[in-house]
């Protein structure tokens, strides 16, 4: 039996080595079938598809980061607009604060300081409005006082306005001078 294993595996060689010739034959015959022209064109192809796809890729890649940008500075924007109403009535507070414990007034200084900090370092700024043109961009004007002197100018804010990376959260709304 032991023979007969060493037979059977003797002719597997021997056939395996039949084989390769005959595929090598193969590869040459579609090589052949192929020109140089064709292979050109074809690797011109895969390369232009291949820089279509890359500059997909980089205009997908620029719109995503654009996109989340836009999604945080609208986020920024929509949350500070909210705390803006706290902000109104911590300078409310501190505006009326006439027979205030000295401690307390201490503490609604110190938060309001703390507030405006931290609308600062998010990129939050308050529009400069009292004495300044007026511009419908930035102010929403609610009363007009008779005043050639300062026609066209900002003389009394009602609320303070604010502006994030050039978008306006809230407009000011003021009094102007015609």
């Amino acid at each position: 039996m032991v023979a007969d294993d060493k037979k059977a595996k003797m002719n597997e060689e021997a056939h395996d080595l039949e084989v390769e010739p005959q595929l090598e034959e193969e590869v040459e015959t579609l090589a052949c079938d192929v020109s140089d022209d064709d292979l050109r064109k074809q690797n011109l192809e895969l390369n232009d598809c291949y820089k279509r796809l890359a500059a997909e890729y980089d205009n997908y890649r620029k719109r995503t980061a654009k996109e989340k940008a836009d999604i945080y500075d609208l986020s920024v924007m929509e949350v500070t607009e909210k705390y803006l109403e706290v902000l109104d009535n911590i300078e409310l507070a501190l505006a009326n604060s006439q027979g205030a414990q000295d401690e307390v007034l201490k503490g609604v200084m110190m938060i309001h300081k703390q507030f405006l900090t931290v609308l600062e370092k998010l990129g939050v700024f308050e529009i400069e409005s009292l004495d300044a043109e007026f511009d419908p961009n930035l102010h929403d004007a609610v009363m007009i006082e008779e005043n050639e002197e300062k026609a066209g100018k900002i003389v009394e804010v009602f609320k303070k306005g604010y502006i994030y990376k050039e978008r306006v959260i809230r407009h000011s709304i003021v009094k102007v001078a015609r």
